[in-house]
């Protein structure tokens, strides 16, 4: 991956133009896409499978009047008045009638009809209109809600105070709010400080900005096609703001350091992006991984908010590894920290230790006791873990914003009726085995009003097809109350008796019921989604640090700092500590906060874990001094850390005091548990555990290292590949080889060395199992053993795809088919190695290269061309003929292997590929040992001949 992000790297950077145009125009295009489509945000929780929505999906099928969306329009007579007087009570019957009119409306009930329920409040002051829709919430229109309001005006002009709730005016716009800039002000400031620059800060800003408006128009198209929630947008500005900072962040810090060193822009560039760069890679995976877990919850709603933030992290990262250095080219060396500044001193005072940074002097202190540091960092966060324990999950209630007519209408039914009112619940009845049905939807009625915190249950209405009924029950407590949750809980319980005792199958519906089905689900799948995600964190810690210790402890970590925020959460959101200084209603947990900051977490928490540990891993590997390794990783990552995780804090928290009710809980949360987990468990636990483990922390089972993957995050194996390139690049020649060992470990072949220039001959004689072991590793088809090789100027094994891509191999037709022709044969090399997007050979170009084997030979074109049968050739003829297919693909080298025949070579042989080969491109041969050599020939002689003898030798040779 390391030498990837380098090639990528290097191309923006040298590209830099390109990569910014493509950018803005994939930014334009998004986003034009997304505001031409007019996709409209809708919240639709829904749930499969839970009683609540098969309830919900009979009834649409059986009952449909009662299925759809509902609302009610509330109204509210003068301090003192009463709605039944005759001008309000006339007014409030106009009103129904006009709505009765509005296109979208399955039914009206008001408090005066004869079906009504119990509508008017017990002081004649409160009323309201039930209001069912044709559809569900997400297909109300806009429309067809203005012209709902718009009745409002009869009550209005009459006197009364009107407003209107119910799901279907839930505000479901999506936008920015003046502290959420603020955040990105706060962010700009700790960029400024880290930096000492104002265009360096600058470019973290501008990615993570071109990032969202990328992932904001990529959801908006989404949302014209399929229900995307109000949250989903804001959840993703959130996280792809703090992360597109942050990674952007990570590899700009290493590239000024670099450059504060004297490293060559380019060359910086590309060895960020390619180190840095991969653990931003790798830290964006795990985020993404953890949000589309939210999949396998089961809760459409929650799966689309996962793969929107998920979404916002993939153009982060693809950000931080394109468009970033793309800049860095555009500005080159005006990013270089100036010489005396107080970031080109830490730069080059970090290698020597010289400079005693603030992160230094802490982790000193750390390391002075760390057995306190343990427990007080466990205990402080087990502290904050302990409102945890009360944790109390619901959807949003219903209430909506301050200020909001679907706010109005709810607290004037809880001052009029009760909180209940506000959350009824439905109650459906099989009625399809009783003969004797209002009596027994009566008794069953008379069953569920005897429970507790009931407050009203209506009379049974059945279907016309009387076959279904429901019976409205209405609360004491509010939606969200613990009180309405156990009676959901005793109604399901007494279905049994009742089924038993009258034949009718029951259930309980509404959207209380559903967001009550939708919490227990979601506190069900905390613990194993929490399992889930600690069991990820373990397997790609244990690839990318190979121990055993780093990995539990990471995710122990995780675990301290996810609770402690959630208690923390809990006791602002659910009992109220600071409420209103936060503007903060306390009430019960949004339900999916707990796996969400799982999710989001987990992934930041690598992330720093990754940052740190690695500088440790990288020092420990060196000098096996386990403190002295941890001071110098926490030393190099701490200042990096540090500023990212304060991005991330003041991101997340400027969405708390003005955001959105249901995005409040989210960001406090997300803000919080960055908090402790950066300051408190990273940098404070990390490297006091790593000190008490010793050299045990980087301890692994030995049959667990051959089998775990090597996951080069600190990009090791390019600075290999780098050297050797760079030894390539100083020895031009079309093969290198220095002590080059090829084959298996257990059977080696070499060590070799040997020089071919360009155009050149190499001869490798041998045994042919040998001589082709090596002609395929320099083709790039087997990986070298040990050693340094280089083809064409590529190092192997890191370059293998371009070596295969300039290296053609001549397979000599021996045994070929009858009617298989030379032109068939060039054609199907020529089509085997051509791109999808090229056409096919066309025909003049099989011709001119059987015309120049032909040639070659000295022959006739009667006697071979393109229609000739290969089987009617000789052995030195099929050979030219392979040669020629294999050049036709336009390579640097040809790789030829001649059968162990010795009359196969001849010098008739040798003269003929020397007029073949273009003096550009070089010949591998393979040769038996009694083969003829075609260093007699002038025509090879001339290009300079080199012979390696490979021999393999088994365990027993060696010792």
């Amino acid at each position: 991956m390391a030498l990837l992000l380098h090639r990528i790297g290097r191309f923006a950077y040298r590209r830099a133009w390109l990569v910014i145009v493509a950018w803005v125009v994939a930014l334009g295009a998004v986003l034009g896409t997304g505001v031409a489509l007019g996709g409209q945000l809708q919240d639709s929780f829904a749930i499969p499978g839970t009683e609540s929505q098969q309830a919900i999906d009979q009834l649409a099928a059986v009952f449909p009047q009662t299925a759809g969306a509902s609302a009610k329009a509330v109204v509210e007579a003068p301090e003192g008045e009463s709605v039944e007087s005759a001008q309000y009570q006339g007014a409030i019957e106009d009103m129904e009638s006009a709505l009765e009119d509005v296109d979208g409306i399955a039914s009206v009930l008001g408090p005066f009809d004869e079906y009504a329920g119990d509508q008017v409040s017990g002081d004649e002051r409160t009323a309201y209109i039930q209001i069912t829709f044709d559809g569900q919430v997400t297909d109300v229109t806009p429309e067809t809600l203005d012209e709902v309001t718009a009745t409002g005006e009869i009550g209005t002009d009459a006197g009364l105070q009107v407003a209107f709730g119910g799901d279907v005016f839930q505000e479901t716009s999506f936008g920015l709010t003046i502290t959420e800039v603020f955040g990105v002000l706060f962010a700009a400031v700790v960029l400024i400080i880290t930096f000492g620059s104002l265009l360096a800060a600058g470019m973290p800003l501008l990615t993570a900005l071109v990032g969202v408006g990328t992932a904001v128009g990529g959801i908006t198209i989404v949302a014209a096609f399929a229900t995307v929630s109000s949250t989903a947008p804001m959840l993703a500005v959130m996280i792809g703001l703090a992360v597109g900072i942050d990674y952007a962040l990570f590899i700009l810090s290493r590239h000024r350091n670099q450059l504060a060193r004297g490293q060559d822009p380019e060359e910086s560039a590309a060895e960020a992006v390619a180190t840095a760069g991969g653990a931003v890679v790798f830290a964006g995976l795990t985020v993404i991984i953890a949000l589309l877990g939210l999949l396998v919850v089961g809760i459409p709603f929650l799966s689309v908010m996962g793969v929107g933030a998920a979404f916002a992290v993939f153009i982060a990262v693809a950000g931080a590894v394109t468009l970033l250095p793309a800049l860095l080219g555009v500005f080159g060396r005006k990013l270089t920290p100036k010489p005396g500044s107080r970031a080109h001193r830490r730069a080059n005072a970090a290698d020597e230790g010289g400079e005693r940074t603030m992160g230094r002097r802490w982790v000193d202190l750390v390391l002075k006791a760390p057995v306190v540091f343990v427990v007080a960092v466990v205990g402080l966060l087990g502290l904050a873990a302990v409102p945890a324990l009360s944790l109390d999950l619901n959807l949003p209630n219903g209430s909506g914003e301050a200020g909001s007519t679907q706010r109005e209408a709810y607290e004037m039914i809880d001052d009029g009726f009760g909180p209940g009112y506000n959350g009824p619940l439905i109650v459906t009845v099989d009625i399809t085995q009783t003969t004797d049905i209002f009596d027994d939807l009566d008794a069953i009625g008379a069953r569920i009003a005897e429970l507790d915190d009931v407050a009203y249950v209506g009379d049974g209405l059945p279907n016309e097809t009387v076959d279904t009924a429901i019976i409205q029950v209405i609360p004491e407590s509010a939606p969200d109350s613990p009180e309405t949750k156990e009676l959901v809980a005793s109604i399901r319980d007494l279905a049994p008796s009742i089924e038993r005792d009258y034949g009718t199958p029951i259930a309980v519906t509404g959207f209380t019921a559903v967001a009550i089905d939708i919490s227990n689900r979601l506190a069900d799948a905390l613990v194993p989604f929490a399992l889930i995600v600690v069991g990820l964190s373990v397997v790609l810690l244990l690839m990318v640090f190979r121990s055993v210790f780093v990995p539990i402890k990471a995710a122990l970590g995780f675990l301290l700092s996810a609770f402690g925020a959630i208690g923390a959460t809990v006791a602002i959101f659910q009992w109220g500590w600071f409420a209103d200084l936060l503007h903060v209603e306390p009430g019960p947990i949004l339900s999916f906060l707990p796996i969400l900051l799982m999710a989001v977490l987990f992934g930041l928490a690598m992330d720093y874990e990754v940052f740190l540990v690695s500088g440790m891993r990288e020092e420990f590997v060196k000098t096996k001094e386990p403190r002295t390794s941890i001071v110098h990783g926490f030393q190099h990552a701490a200042r990096v850390v540090t500023a990212a995780a304060l991005i991330m804090f003041f991101v997340f928290f400027a969405f708390v005091p003005e955001g959105s009710g249901v995005i409040k809980g989210i960001a406090f949360a997300l803000a919080i548990g960055v908090a402790f987990d950066a300051f408190l468990v990273r940098m404070t636990l990390v490297p006091a555990a790593m000190a008490l483990a010793g050299t045990s922390a980087w301890w692994l089972p030995k049959w667990l290292a051959r089998i775990l993957p090597d996951v080069d995050i600190e990009g090791e194996g390019l600075r290999a590949h780098l050297e050797q390139a760079e030894w390539a690049a100083a020895r031009p020649a079309a093969v290198n080889l220095d002590e080059a060992v090829f084959g298996l470990p257990e059977r080696p072949i070499g060590p070799l060395a040997v020089e071919v220039p360009t155009g050149g001959v190499l001869v490798v004689r041998g045994e042919a199992v040998d001589r082709r072991v090596v002609a395929a590793s320099l083709a790039g088809r087997l990986a070298p053993v040990s050693g340094r090789v280089a083809v064409q100027g590529t190092p192997l094994p890191t370059g293998a795809g371009r070596v295969m891509r300039q290296v053609a191999m001549a397979e000599v037709a021996s045994d070929a088919p009858t009617g298989s022709t030379v032109g068939e044969l060039i054609a199907a090399r020529l089509d085997a190695t051509r791109p999808w997007y090229r056409l096919a050979p066309s025909s003049s170009l099989v011709r001119e290269w059987a015309d120049r084997a032909a040639t070659a030979l000295g022959v006739d074109r009667t006697r071979l061309g393109v229609d000739t049968p290969l089987s009617a050739l000789g052995a030195e003829a099929r050979t030219v003929v392979a040669v020629a297919a294999a050049l036709a693909e336009r390579p640097g080298v040809v790789v030829v292997d001649i059968d162990d025949d010795p009359g196969d070579a001849s010098d008739e042989l040798w003269a003929a590929l020397g007029r073949l080969l273009p003096a550009q491109v070089t010949l591998i041969v393979g040769l038996g040992a009694g083969s003829c050599t075609p260093d007699a020939t002038p025509e090879l002689a001339a290009r300079g001949i080199r012979f390696i003898e490979p021999v393999s030798r088994s365990l027993e040779a060696q010792r």
